[in-house]
This record gives C-alpha cells, sequence and structure tokens, in this order.
C-alpha cells in the first residue's frame, strides 16, 4: 500500500526499545511510502516496520504504544499528536481494506456446521441403516425376524402346524425359493395375504391356500412376496421405521428394544403392499417355471390391473412345472384344521 501522501516525509522524536528488557532509546521516526524507519542519534536504522503491520499496544493512552506486528518484542512510544494521527488513519484505512478473517473464519465455521448438521440428518440415516444392514449376520437377522413373528402372534394366534402339512411347507419353500434362506408358515389371520420378516421367513395367510383349487396362486403370492424383500431388504424396513438411536443400538448390541418390534409389527401387517415391478416378477416366476396367470387372476379377478402378467406369462408356451404333489397340496390346505 501507499502511505496518504501528506505524510510521506513526516518524522517525529520517539523512544524505542528492541525487547522488553532492553534499554530504551530516544530515536528519530520518520514515516516513509509504506512504513516506518526508526533510526538512533547518529543516523543509524535501528528498525524498519511495514505500516499494514503496525499494532497499537495501548489503545486511547497517550503516549501512543506501537509494536511492529502481534507477536513482536519491539516497542515504540510517540508523543507527537501529528505523527499519531498519521499512523492511525493509515491504520484505519488498512483495517478497512483488509479481508475480515474473523468475520469470514466464522462464516466457514457456521457453514461447516450447518453442512455437517444437514449431513447427519440428510445422509447419515441411511448410510448408517444401509452399512448395518450389510454387516448383521444371519442369526442376528433370523432372531429379529422371530421376535416380530411373536409380536404378530399376539394378534393372529399361533401358526397353523400339523406334520404333513409341515413337510408339505417345506417342500413348497424348497420349490420356490432355494438355496434361499428361511421359511414359510401359515396364519389363521392377522395378515392380508403375505408378510416378509428378516431372516427370510415368509407369512401367508390361511386363505391362500384354502380358497384356491391348486398350489399356484399360494405359490404366486409366495414368489411375489420373496421379489417384494429382494427390491427392499426386510432388515431395512425394520430399521427405517425403528429409527437411527434404534439402529444404533443394533450395530452395538445386536438387539432392538421390544417396543420397537412390537411398533414395527402393527406397522408391517396393516401396511399396503410395496408394488413390485411387473419385470420383476415375470423373472422370478419364469425361474421357478411357474405360470404368472393364476396369480393375475387372483390379485384382480377383472385382469384389468394385472393384465402385463397374464399377456406376458412365461409359461404361456408351456414348460410349467408342478408346485407340489396332490397329497402334499391336500395336506396344505388342511394345515389349520377346522
Amino acid at each position: 500500500m501507499t502511505a496518504l501522501k501528506e505524510y510521506q516525509r513526516l518524522e517525529s522524536p520517539g523512544v524505542w526499545r528492541a525487547e522488553p528488557e532492553a534499554q530504551r532509546q530516544n530515536v528519530t521516526v520518520s514515516f516513509g511510502d509504506a512504513s516506518l524507519s526508526i533510526t538512533d542519534g547518529a543516523g543509524r536504522v535501528l528498525s524498519h516496520w511495514s505500516l499494514a503491520a503496525v499494532e497499537r499496544v495501548n489503545h486511547g493512552e497517550s503516549p501512543a504504544l506501537y509494536a511492529p506486528s502481534a507477536e513482536a518484542l519491539e516497542l515504540l512510544e510517540i508523543e507527537d499528536d501529528t505523527m499519531i494521527e498519521a499512523v492511525e488513519r493509515v491504520r484505519h484505512v488498512i483495517a478497512r481494506r483488509r479481508p475480515r478473517e474473523g468475520w469470514l473464519r466464522r462464516v466457514i465455521l457456521w457453514g461447516g456446521s450447518a453442512a455437517l448438521a444437514l449431513a447427519a440428518v440428510v445422509w447419515l440415516p441411511d448410510a448408517l441403516t444401509s452399512h448395518t444392514v450389510s454387516v448383521v449376520p444371519e442369526p442376528t437377522r433370523a432372531k429379529l425376524g422371530g421376535q416380530v413373528f411373536r409380536a404378530i402372534g399376539r394378534v393372529s394366534g399361533a401358526p397353523c402346524r400339523s406334520p404333513r402339512g409341515d413337510r408339505a411347507l417345506a417342500r413348497l419353500h424348497t420349490r420356490l425359493l432355494a438355496p434361499e434362506k428361511g421359511g414359510l408358515l401359515v396364519l389363521r389371520g392377522g395378515i392380508r395375504d403375505t408378510v416378509a420378516l428378516p431372516g427370510g421367513l415368509i407369512l401367508l395367510n390361511r386363505a391362500l391356500l384354502e380358497d384356491h383349487e391348486s398350489p399356484d396362486v399360494a405359490a404366486g403370492y409366495v414368489l411375489a412376496e420373496a421379489a417384494r424383500s429382494e427390491a427392499s431388504d426386510p432388515l431395512e424396513r425394520l430399521l427405517d421405521h425403528a429409527g437411527l438411536i434404534a439402529t444404533i443400538r443394533l450395530l452395538t448390541t445386536g438387539a432392538l428394544p421390544e417396543a420397537t418390534l412390537d411398533a414395527y409389527a402393527e406397522e408391517l401387517v396393516a401396511a399396503p403392499h410395496v408394488p413390485v415391478p411387473d419385470e420383476a416378477l415375470l423373472e422370478r416366476f419364469g425361474k421357478a417355471r411357474l405360470a404368472t396367470t393364476p396369480y393375475a387372476y387372483a390379485v384382480d379377478v377383472t385382469g384389468e390391473s394385472t393384465l402385463p402378467l397374464i399377456e406376458a406369462d412365461p409359461m404361456r408356451g408351456g414348460g410349467t412345472e408342478p408346485v407340489l404333489e396332490d397329497a402334499d397340496w391336500v395336506a396344505l390346505q388342511g394345515i389349520c384344521g377346522e
């Protein structure tokens, strides 16, 4: 910077010391183009200060005390009012032109804090949920699924069981979903049609077995629920409901609060199904060698909303494989008894 022109040849007496313990010296202070020069009586330059860095040590007091910077040990005492005015005017001009580092630092700090807070609200829950879903072992998934099932069971009652029916259910799972983990259970009520739980367990309403002449409809609902679970992991859905704190608890302790599981069970049986894209269903049915048409008409008796599944039935040209032997199907239809 260039000092104010009216002060460029200004000189005044002063008292200077090189450090706190040094002897004070009478000096001449010269106001230069961009600096203050301090010389002794013989004209030797003792120090040279940049006007841009000069700091006043005793604001508002007289005589004025200056230092070449905030950290310097040198000290200059000036009593001449004209020199003091010159230095102060230059310092004021410099202060106005200097970037406001404190303000900028605060803006950066506040902005960074706000960004971190926003990331914590928007990004952290999803990222933590995804991480937890990826690291939770199968035994823990099965345990959580069992706990949710018991919560549902307080409304639906115990699952339907019989030796022959249990064997038929196991064969149906093997036929449709092997080698996927989990199993199938039939409930007397409490759910609309099917519900998937963490660990691979799929629950079926007894009506899917008793209200249809062939196992193809029940098999179709099982495949649809499996496709839904493939698109949206049941554990992820549970953690989305449970929230961030419960997710952290699961990650650190391997367990969720019973109240959280009970609340999720109530939501699970009442919430409508998430639609499964027709392409995913057709792929699942095709791999299982199962026709989509019986399932499509069971979902919509008119076939209007499920027309793509009817028209693109992968087994339209033949090649379907039986879902169960007749004896297993009969056992399955009677698994809930009277």
